[in-house]
């Protein structure tokens, strides 16, 4: 380490925690601080109103801005309740790094619309917010960061914002105080930068002034009170307001205000270093400000500071810091803008690692460190959006990052607010991805892994083994934990892909093929020639009854409802005709239904649901069984040989058709027996080209077989069971890769994927399973007629493509003529057809059989072709062409 910067780190104080002036404290960006005229609090606080449309509870970047959306759009009751001064908490020392990169999806759009906002809002509100624009680097200094950066292209291509792979010569053109022996290769977004979070949220406080918001500090809420009819009583010492609605912007006091109605938000506090350097001579020289970098082996963003630099790092999880006390005894009272002792030991091999890749450093004298608390969710995602179980309580909470999404999910939840649904799809963010098993020690295991593991290779298949298992881990957890790869699916542990002797086991994650494949074509090969067992307990599971239940379901449903006895495929829509869910429906006696559907949204569903029942005034019943029951999958040919040997019931395809559901018992457990499969009625081919599909929750490998719906607790006699009635037939299990190269090859599109909240059921070859003449008025329906006779811009189409070691993910970008054109949205490698599969949204122009486009996999242009669903007939569409002695299609 340089001697100066050594001396410099022994000089400086490490205060204990300390009430800290912004100014003295936090680092002015580059020309900030013209802002902070608009940060005047209230001289004597006053609510001045008693009614609202709106309370929002928390003055961070992200409440303000929602304040500032929502009054902008035209809500005039806004209340803003903030307990000491705005920006108190996280905000007002944040970094305050600003970029169009993110790994996901969907939450690109979310930065981007944050970026083009800050970038006008001085110009509206007469506010200065410290923006600079610089640009930012990742840099990659590994092949396998490389890789990554590849990776992320594919994904970035059918976005509209910047995103380039340049070389390590662009790089050192852009920053050249780097190493450059380091430098393999560098993200670069144009646009990126930093913002001044104090003169962000005052600017945005100003607009929601403007627009006619109401904000009030310090304003402590106190207690939350609902009332019968869903609205709310807020409590503070000036008064109470009645509430439409309220949401919970809170930061890291977010727990305690959900612990005011009984809800444990999974939120922990994380200490945050940042280092602030004196003037560095040879960045003072520089003509133009350095654009951001992010060292992703060092583990540690940096950027210039007026003529010095700040860098922040992320600590391994071994050496992080959590603060814990918070979690157990809540947040000390007049916590606000104080922050924590420094600890530079602990960030001392990142000090040398950014040293190494930014030699100046080493003779930068250190004048400031800020230690300050941001807070982190088990998934280092936020939860954004209603909450299940409580009516009009909503929530912004859980952002290790809220600068960047302070503006663009500000503009989501107030579209959200009044529209009555979400913009787009972000169930990544859905408060309700969490529920019971995700205890305290679950959330501080967790939290600690995604901090240390910020700046990790991102793989596709990622898993993350911290806090697991659950105790909602399942049933065959145990028994079945030795034998296979297991992967997370909302608390449950789901077998992923099994081993046999000679494989090379355990999680080895890769951009291209690894150690899963082979094992993965075995698998499929054992369902499709002898009977497979599959683990499928994580579905969510609503039984539903009472009076109004057909009525209930047929609005909810665009689907007919299933007479008893029998199951459909039925899909929730929004308002604006968009796919919010896709379930099983099945009724099991007159009037009582059972509702499946996938695991990672249990809670999303129900709270729809539960909303449309309080909402109609419907007289039913709603039970969430999925903790109950346990589900075990029986598929392939000998399917029927094995489960008739435990059971006197006739399972022939005369007495047990498909899609049809009957209680009955093997080996002397009581099941609720769902044979699910395709028949030659659903061999016809739809005048869009697209065959019609079946979902991902319909064990969606579809050979000949039945979902066995159980008690829990009988799980693993019931396994037990049919793996000793199969020993004959070859029996064997199969896990939930196999399961989507299955259901990849019989064309069967998943909710999440090929649809969700982005798409609608007609552009998704969903056509069969919407009844628009059906009388009822479904959700949607109204829409969905306008869209059919509007015609549909894109389609879903059926790829094969041309690979060598690398299969599509999904959301890659798909390119004709020298231009991208759309995205897949799910992939797999066939394993009859030898060649790797997807699906993608094209414009409809290009969506005919026989289209030849490009996928971009890893940096390089793939020949696809669009071919005619689907790729492999299912089992009984085979048995029939061969008793007509036609060769069928595998």
């Amino acid at each position: 380490m340089g001697t100066l910067l050594r001396a410099a780190l022994r000089r400086l104080p490490t205060p204990r925690r300390h009430r800290c002036p912004l100014p003295a404290a936090a680092p002015r960006p580059l020309g900030s601080g013209a802002g902070a005229q608009g940060g005047k609090e209230n001289p004597s606080p006053s609510l001045r109103k008693d009614r609202a449309d709106t309370v929002i509870i928390g003055g961070g970047c992200v409440g303000v801005s929602l304040a500032y959306h929502l009054a902008k759009a035209g809500l005039k009751d806004v209340i803003l309740l903030e307990k000491s001064e705005l920006t108190a908490g996280s905000t007002w020392h944040a970094a305050g790094l600003t970029t169009y990169f993110h790994p996901g999806i969907n939450l690109k759009k979310i930065h981007a619309y944050s970026i083009k906002l800050y970038e006008k809002l001085e110009e509206e509100t007469g506010q200065a917010v410290g923006f600079h624009q610089p640009g930012s680097i990742r840099i990659a200094s590994t092949p396998t960061r490389v890789d990554e950066f590849k990776y992320q292209m594919t994904r970035a291509g059918w976005h509209p914002t910047e995103q380039y792979l340049i070389t390590p010569e662009k790089v050192q053109e852009l920053f050249p105080l780097l190493n450059m022996d380091m430098v393999l290769a560098g993200l670069y977004n144009p646009g990126d930068g930093h913002i001044d979070p104090y003169s962000l949220t005052m600017a945005l406080a100003a607009g929601a002034r403007k627009y006619g918001a109401q904000l009030n500090y310090p304003v402590q809420v106190t207690n939350l009170n609902p009332r019968s009819d869903g609205t709310w009583e807020v409590e503070t010492p000036l008064g109470v307001i009645q509430a439409k609605r309220i949401v919970n912007t809170a930061g890291f006091w977010a727990r305690e205000i959900g612990k005011m109605i009984g809800l444990q938000h999974p939120l922990i506090p994380v200490h945050h270093q940042y280092v602030v350097t004196a003037t560095i001579p040879e960045v003072k020289a520089l003509k133009r400000e350095l654009p951001v970098i992010r060292d992703l082996e060092g583990s540690y963003y940096l950027r210039q500071e007026r003529d010095g630099l700040l860098f922040g790092p992320y600590e391994s999880e071994k050496k992080m810091k959590l603060q814990d006390s918070w979690v157990t005894n809540g947040v000390p009272p007049g916590f606000g803008k104080e922050l924590f002792e420094s600890d530079l030991d602990r960030i001392m091999e990142h000090i040398e690692a950014a040293m190494e890749m930014v030699p100046v450093l080493k003779q930068a004298d250190i004048i400031n460190t800020i230690a300050g608390p941001i807070t982190y969710s088990p998934d280092i995602l936020p939860m954004v959006g209603p909450h299940q179980g409580v009516r009009n309580y909503w929530v912004a909470i859980g952002f290790g990052y809220g600068i960047i999404h302070a503006g663009g999910i500000g503009k989501y939840l107030s579209d959200w607010i009044l529209e009555g649904e979400p913009p787009f799809d972000l169930i990544e963010l859905d408060p309700n991805r969490y529920g019971k098993w995700t205890t305290t020690e679950y959330t501080a295991a967790k939290a600690r892994e995604s901090y240390g593991f910020n700046n990790i290779v991102g793989y596709p298949k990622e898993e993350r083994f911290a806090g697991r298992p659950t105790e909602r881990a399942g049933a065959l957890y145990d028994l079945l934990k030795s034998k296979c790869s297991m992967g997370f699916h909302a608390g449950w542990e789901q077998p992923h892909w099994f081993y046999k002797p000679g494989d090379e086991t355990g999680y080895k994650p890769s951009f291209r093929r690894t150690n899963w494949f082979d094992p993965v074509g075995r698998e499929y090969k054992q369902v499709m020639e002898k009977v497979g067992v599959i683990d499928l307990s994580p579905f969510g599971k609503f039984k539903v009854k009472g009076t109004d239940s057909v009525k209930l379901l047929d609005h909810l449903f665009a689907n007919v409802v299933p007479k008893v006895g029998t199951t459909n495929i039925s899909h929730m829509l929004t308002p604006r005709g968009k796919v919010y869910a896709e379930l099983t429906v099945s009724q099991l006696y007159p009037g009582e239904f059972m509702l499946i559907t996938g695991s990672g949204s249990e809670l999303h569903d129900l709270r729809w649901i539960e909303e449309e029942i309080v909402r109609g005034g419907y007289k039913v019943e709603i039970e969430n069984v999925t903790d109950e029951m346990g589900v075990l999958g029986v598929a392939g040919p000998y399917a029927r040989q094995v489960l008739q040997k435990l059971t006197a019931e006739d399972l022939s395809d005369v007495s047990f058709k498909f899609l049809q559901s009957k209680h009955l018992k093997l080996s002397d457990i009581a099941v609720t027996a769902i044979r699910i499969s395709y028949t030659v009625t659903f061999a016809l081919r739809l005048p869009t080209h697209h065959l019609l599909v079946m979902p991902l929750n319909f064990i969606a490998n579809c050979e000949l077989g039945w979902e066995l719906y159980h008690r829990k607790e009988d799980s693993v006699a019931l396994y037990s069971a049919i793996m000793e009635a199969g020993q004959k037939e070859g029996i064997d299990n199969f896990g939930t890769y196999a399961l989507n190269a299955l259901r990849l090859e019989k064309g069967f599109r998943a909710w999440g994927a090929e649809m969700n909240c982005d798409t609608n059921p007609l552009e998704a070859g969903l056509e069969y399973f919407v009844k628009l003449n059906k009388p009822a008025d479904f959700i949607g329906k109204q829409t969905l007629k306008q869209i059919k006779e509007k015609g549909l811009k894109r389609r879903l189409v059926y790829l094969t493509l041309e690979t060598d070691d690398v299969d599509p993910e999904g959301n890659e970008s798909v390119w004709h003529n020298g231009k991208v054109i759309g995205n897949t949205t799910s992939g797999s490698f066939s394993f009859s057809a030898q060649r790797s599969l997807a699906f993608a949204y094209v414009p409809t122009e290009l969506s005919k059989v026989g289209q030849k486009l490009e996928v971009e996999l890893l940096g390089k242009n793939y020949s696809a072709t669009v071919i005619q669903e689907p790729l492999v007939l299912t089992e009984p569409t085979r048995m029939r062409l061969q008793r007509k002695g036609e060769s069928p299609k595998i």
